[in-house]
C-alpha cells in the first residue's frame, strides 16, 4: 500500500483536476466527497479523454464523470483476496479506506 497521495473534492472542475494532478506529477488523484470520504480515483488518461469529448466544457464536475466509484479495498482486506478483486475489475489501483470511508491509502497491482 502507498500514501494516499493528493486528494481533492468531487465538485472540481476537470480542468483543475487535470492541473492538480500535472503539477503534483502523481498517476491519480483521489476524490472526496462532501464529508471527506473517498469517493473514487480519476488518473490523467480518464481526465484527458473526457476533456477531449465533444460534450465536454469547462464546468464539466469530477463527480459528472464516469468513475471507478467503488467498492473499495476495506483496511481489514486480505491481500490476496483484494489483489483478486482488482483483478477481476481490471484495476491497476484501488483506494485503502476505513470503516467510516476515509482514504488511508492507495493499493497497486505490480
Amino acid at each position: 500500500m502507498h500514501a494516499p497521495g493528493p486528494q481533492v473534492d468531487d465538485h472540481m472542475a476537470v480542468d483543475v483536476a487535470l492541473s492538480v494532478l500535472i503539477g503534483a506529477r502523481v498517476p491519480h488523484l483521489l476524490l472526496r466527497d462532501e464529508d471527506g470520504r473517498c469517493a473514487g480515483l480519476v488518473t490523467r488518461a480518464q481526465l484527458a479523454a473526457h476533456r477531449g469529448g465533444s460534450w465536454y466544457s469547462d464546468r464539466t464536475r469530477l463527480r459528472d464523470i464516469p468513475l471507478d466509484r467503488g467498492p473499495f479495498t476495506a483496511s481489514m482486506a486480505v491481500l490476496g483476496e483484494a489483489e483478486a478483486a482488482m483483478r477481476v475489475r481490471t484495476l491497476d489501483v484501488s483506494p485503502v479506506i476505513d470503516e467510516h470511508g476515509y482514504a488511508l491509502g492507495v493499493l497497486a497491482l505490480t
